[in-house]
């Protein structure tokens, strides 16, 4: 016999246990995105019709180097977040575990190469 009450069955943070978790962290990216998206057109817009040497100096000053990284860091995590919850949702068993490591993966290769380019063209 069951004695769980249907409150008892129902506290948590659901049937994942991850559910408000993964809420907050698109709740922040995509408040941080609000903000550096905008900010971070204005700053390309700044760049374009530039010569290349033109271009590497104005990308080796701070604002527009650090604008650009923040962006980019943020905008992949956001993906990788948002991929993981879709494959969460359609992909069970062994596949599911390989497909949210290659993706976990994939996203901070593309955060690492980036940095790496950045700082490259900044120096």
């Amino acid at each position: 016999m069951n004695y769980l009450t249907d409150r008892k069955r129902a506290q948590g943070t659901g049937a994942g246990g991850e559910g408000t978790h993964h809420h907050w962290q698109m709740m922040v990216s995509s408040a941080a995105l609000v903000f550096l998206v905008p900010l971070f057109v204005f700053v390309f817009a700044n760049g374009l019709g530039r010569s290349y040497e033109e271009v590497l100096a104005y990308y080796g000053r701070p604002f527009p180097a650090i604008v650009t990284g923040l962006t980019m860091v943020v905008v992949i995590i956001h993906l990788v977040h948002e991929t993981q919850i879709a494959i969460e949702d359609y992909v069970h068993g062994v596949a599911e575990k390989l497909s949210l490591m290659a993706v976990a993966a994939f996203g901070y290769t593309l955060i690492a190469a980036g940095l790496f380019a950045l700082i490259k063209l900044a120096l």
